[in-house]
């Protein structure tokens, strides 16, 4: 019975990757994104981290089981790992966007702070997975300093008048 269901599925997708082929059997040269889609990507990152750790603190407040917050905190240390990435040149001048030019006179120092944001929010979900809620606590605490160091420095602060 599965077979039968499987069959035309995986046709259909064998199909749908012919299609995307060039006439010689070849996929196409992917499609390197734009400066303007890297912001928008980064920003919606940051959005989600915000509220990711929002959420995680709600969860220490509740002074309940924090195992739950492990997947989100793996999520977190995988975007503070791939932060630097989301900073090339090429997206210094566009606008709107909160990103100092500091960023890019001071890249070291800001891919170290990264690689610290990267660093706590690992520990932060191997403490989630543990449901070590002391700990975690004190490492949501700590990842958030990371956060903070970098924006101090790095970004321009929120208009919250608008």
């Amino acid at each position: 019975m599965l077979k039968a269901i499987w069959a035309p599925v995986a046709a259909l997708a064998l199909l749908g990757c012919a299609a995307t082929m060039d006439g010689q059997g070849n996929a196409p040269a992917a499609q390197q994104p734009t400066p303007q889609q890297i912001v928008a990507a980064r920003q919606a990152s940051f959005h989600l981290t915000g509220a990711a750790m929002g959420n995680m603190r709600a969860a220490i407040e509740r002074g309940g089981d924090v195992s739950g917050q492990a997947y989100a905190a793996r999520g977190v240390a995988r975007w503070a790992a791939a932060l630097p990435t989301m900073f090339p040149a090429s997206t210094s001048a566009i606008t709107p966007s909160r990103a100092k030019p500091e960023i890019w006179a001071n890249k070291a120092d800001f891919d170290a702070k990264a690689a610290a944001f990267a660093a706590a929010a690992t520990r932060l979900a191997e403490l989630a997975q543990a449901n070590d809620k002391e700990g975690f606590a004190a490492q949501h605490r700590a990842t958030a300093a990371t956060c903070a160091a970098c924006h101090d420095l790095y970004q321009v602060p929120q208009n919250r008048g608008s």
